[in-house]
């Protein structure tokens, strides 16, 4: 049964084409994954499917009764509310329905044996919903879905106002897995997971009965939990029935199908025109070469294939520091508590390090202390005076400025040309550039804050999970430039595939919590 139709959908933003005359359906019990390189228009997908956009052209048919749960990293936690509050909203409905019969409990004081009947089987009914709905088991359930993705470790009786991005992004992945919608859409779920969780998700929707729809570039993870492949490439949605894999074994078949069906159509246009120049003067072959101009005229001409833009990293080197970058002496970092017992690191020139750990243990709070952005517990951070470091935060806000405006703040000596051939290298195209920060994809605005980070010379580049939302090509690239870059790396990463053979050394921040992990 087809859950969702989208028919001859197009839509355009900014003045750029973003989708053009896509078609799409959802079976029952379909796990699709949704893939394209950082700005195909994904997103712009999923918002129109959740009727957060209308569409240009196009139509969007859902079925009736159809429960749809969607991962909003916009959703606003309310001040006050406790995680566990938070959690046990995605059963409401329940709860709602054990009013409504506690209400009726409170009728049966004083009413006539007719009425006292006609409760008594209302409540009989509601109280087999409960039951069927596992009511009485909500506690069991929310506890065993958030020790799966690690909000355990953070506990349930936190305030939500008080919690970090990431661990923002894990509540509401937590409510939406309970609320058990008939159609699920996650958009980038594994970003702020840590190994653990991650395999805890993916025996989750392996094992889902229902329909979902992923936005990853977690290959392995999307190799693992979907089996029909949505691609979206130069305003094009196709489909494919496989895994990851299949779908690359296929598109790169189709790529070499369309290549040599192009390049045979225009020789055969080369060979027509050059009879008809020859012999439309002729009387005795003018009516062939009208015939062969007629077959011209009527061909549907093949689009030359479009490579896509890759983008291009490297990062610039500086003078060498001493031997010690960073040095700490009975370092303890935390927000007021530890969290972490006394620390004595020592980081040295030309080292690769990448640090690891479950969410919630303080590894973006390490770095920031490192570089002095935050105070320690106590203890304190030595850094080499010879240090120019380079910083890539996990997530900056995003501004109305243009993407060529925000690396001019950067480098207002740069002149114009010389942004936008920065910028270019990086994968953006001259739409990119030019639209604002806040409309950009996730993707598209890290790899404008990684060109303002390769422009710069440093010899200590300490970057915080930068493949975050990046795509294949993406990740790959920034994995061979910091191969190439022969001074200091200090990263945080939740992906083992992109900094185990690139790193010298890994810290595993568990093995120097105070918490119970």
């Amino acid at each position: 049964m087809s859950i969702v139709n989208v028919s001859h959908v197009s839509h355009s933003f900014g003045g750029r084409q973003i989708l053009e005359d896509v078609s799409f359906r959802l079976l029952n019990g379909e796990h699709v994954g949704l893939i394209g390189a950082n700005g195909e228009g994904k997103s712009t997908f999923l918002n129109i499917l959740t009727g957060k956009l209308v569409p240009e052209e196009g139509t969007v048919e859902w079925c009736n009764r159809i429960t749809v749960g969607y991962l909003d990293q916009h959703t606003v936690l309310t001040k006050g509310k406790s995680i566990q509050n938070v959690l046990q909203d995605a059963f409401a409905h329940l709860f709602d329905l054990e009013q409504e019969m506690m209400n009726l409990y409170e009728k049966m004081s004083d009413c006539s044996d007719t009425e006292m009947e006609a409760y008594m089987q209302e409540v009989g009914e509601l109280q087999d919903i409960l039951e069927h709905s596992g009511f009485y088991m909500i506690d069991t359930k929310i506890n065993e879905v958030a020790q799966g993705l690690g909000l355990m470790d953070i506990g349930l009786e936190k305030d939500v106002s008080m919690l970090s991005g990431s661990q923002r992004s894990k509540v509401l992945l937590c409510k939406l897995l309970l609320e058990n919608p008939m159609i699920l859409i996650l958009d980038e779920p594994t970003n702020y997971l840590d190994e653990n969780h991650i395999q805890w998700l993916t025996n989750f929707l392996c094992n889902y009965e229902n329909a979902f729809i992923l936005v990853s570039h977690d290959i392995p993870f999307l190799n693992q939990v979907v089996n029909i492949i949505y691609h979206v490439e130069n305003c094009v949605l196709t489909r494919y029935v496989g895994d990851y894999d299949y779908f690359l074994e296929q598109h790169a078949l189709k790529k070499r199908q369309l290549e040599a069906a192009y390049r045979k159509q225009q020789k055969e246009i080369e060979d027509l025109e050059d009879f008809i120049a020859r012999n439309k003067a002729r009387v005795a072959t003018r009516n062939m070469a009208h015939s062969r101009q007629k077959k011209l005229d009527k061909m549907d001409i093949i689009t030359k294939p479009k490579e896509k833009v890759k983008p291009v990293f490297g990062f610039q080197p500086s003078r060498t520091t001493g031997r010690i970058v960073f040095e700490t002496n009975a370092l303890v970092i935390g927000y007021g508590e530890p969290l972490c017992r006394p620390l004595h690191l020592n980081f040295e020139r030309n080292k690769k390090i990448a640090i690891k750990g479950v969410n919630g243990l303080g590894k973006t709070t390490l770095l920031k202390t490192l570089l002095g952005l935050l105070p320690p517990v106590s203890g304190n951070v030595e850094v080499d005076p010879f240090a120019e470091i380079g910083f890539f935060e996990q997530e900056e806000v995003a501004t109305g400025i243009s993407a060529l405006d925000y690396f001019w703040q950067e480098y207002p000596a740069y002149t114009n040309g010389e942004v936008r051939a920065a910028l270019a290298k990086c994968g953006l195209t001259t739409d990119h550039i030019e639209s604002g920060m806040c409309v950009l994809s996730g993707g598209e605005q890290a790899k404008v804050r990684l060109c303002i980070l390769m422009n710069r010379p440093c010899n200590v580049l300490v970057l915080d999970e930068p493949t975050n939302h990046l795509d294949v090509d993406a990740k790959e690239e920034l994995k061979r430039a910091l191969k190439e870059y022969h001074q200091s790396v200090l990263l945080v990463s939740h992906d083992p595939d992109f900094y185990e053979d690139l790193v010298d050394e890994v810290w595993n921040l568990e093995d120097w919590t105070t918490k119970i992990l």
